[in-house]
């Protein structure tokens, strides 16, 4: 059993993975950020072609990086682009990319599953991989500019494979890392307690930095009080459903006014009457032209969350969830509140608890609720090599 799973490679992981959706690198952030609302995932991928003389076909491309919509409402909230966000869409979406090498990594379909999970623990967030055509005639990207395949020499289309997609391979195969699996994540030495915070009170805008080292780490920013108690977070995972004016509530929002905004597709009226001002006190008329336009339109919605979890749990400081349209009109509801668990939970729970909720990572708490720490998919995937590489020596 255990002899099988080692034989698995990329290609078994790559079963029913629809198509990239991709952008060339020639594109324009307006076009990214079109492309990201059409598509039905948060990321987009970024392709460069070198032209082929002797033929009409690009046939050496290369996926160059990944986008989403935390990258654009960051750009937006620079100060060189507050003030005119129409202008600032008009730069190259080259711009957005993360300038960590190898965050995108192209390999074959016959990798191991181990020389996947090693790849993805030095720092790959996103395996490129060849897979077979879906439809008979060449894609072709939907952008006004100049056209890219998404495909390759010979016809190729490809799939990406994420850290969720291991983890969630490894967890059908779960019963094989027994006992590891029970242990808990302290005794396991997996809460990395270096973690990204911003007091509830303070201006959202000094988490902005913050926001972008968490979504290169692929986590989150916790919320706290002054005693150190996570109120909640600002999540990159939460970010990627909502629309590019976000930009306008952090550059004039409270941290905690902020998890109030996105925690659902509508912001309260009264938070959004409190951005309109404010961008009017700052003098920042185009944004606060697009932020108009855009708070005209924005559909309102409520729910509320539960977890049924003995070990891990859901800090709910609120009731709502955010999200935003898809090209099918489809509300995609997503968990705002922080996902939490305690030093004593175990692996497997929380591993349950992260792919339940699409993150990954989650907070490790006290009893006060004080944060002490975060676990992440790289630390478990961590313990999971090594419990693999025992089984070959």
């Amino acid at each position: 059993m255990a002899n099988r799973l080692l034989a698995h490679e990329v290609s078994d992981l790559c079963l029913g993975k629809p198509p990239l959706s991709s952008i060339p690198i020639s594109a324009t952030i307006r076009h990214a950020l079109a492309a990201l609302k059409s598509s039905d995932d948060t990321h987009i991928s970024v392709w460069s072609c070198d032209l082929d003389h002797h033929s009409t076909t690009h046939d050496h491309c290369h996926c160059v990086g990944k986008i989403c919509m935390v990258d654009i409402i960051c750009y937006l909230c620079k100060e060189d682009n507050i003030s005119s966000p129409s202008l600032a869409l008009k730069a190259p979406v080259s711009v957005l990319l993360s300038p960590i090498p190898g965050v995108v990594k192209h390999v074959d379909p016959s990798y191991s599953l181990l020389e996947a999970i090693d790849l993805i623990i030095n720092g790959a967030q996103n395996l490129v991989v060849p897979i077979k055509n879906t439809t008979s005639k060449r894609k072709q990207l939907r952008q006004p500019t100049s056209l890219a395949p998404t495909t390759h020499a010979g016809g190729r289309e490809f799939c990406w494979l994420t850290q969720e997609d291991v983890i969630r391979f490894l967890l059908s195969s779960i019963g094989l890392f027994s006992p590891t699996a029970a242990y808990s994540i302290e005794s396991l030495g997996i809460i990395d307690t270096k973690i990204l915070t911003i007091n509830y009170h303070s201006p959202a805008s000094k988490a902005l930095a913050a926001i972008s080292t968490s979504l290169s780490d692929q986590t989150s920013v916790a919320v706290i009080d002054d005693d150190g108690v996570l109120i909640g977070e600002i999540s990159p995972f939460t970010l990627a459903y909502c629309d590019e004016m976000v930009a306008a509530a952090i550059t004039t929002l409270s941290a905690g006014d902020l998890m109030a905004y996105i925690d659902c597709g509508g912001p309260p009226e009264d938070i959004t009457k409190v951005v309109h001002a404010r961008l009017k006190e700052k003098n920042l008329y185009g944004m606060l032209d697009e932020f108009l336009i855009y708070s005209s339109g924005i559909p309102y919605c409520n729910s509320t969350s539960s977890s049924s979890d003995e070990e891990t749990t859901v800090l709910s400081p609120v009731t709502t969830r955010s999200g935003r349209y898809n090209r099918s009109d489809k509300f995609i509801m997503r968990r705002a509140e922080a996902i939490v668990c305690q030093p004593r939970s175990s692996l497997v729970a929380v591993m349950i608890q992260a792919i339940a909720l699409r993150v990954s990572y989650v907070w490790v708490i006290e009893e006060d609720c004080t944060v002490v720490g975060i676990v992440k998919f790289s630390g478990m995937l961590k313990v999971f090599q090594e419990h693999l590489e025992s089984l070959i020596d």
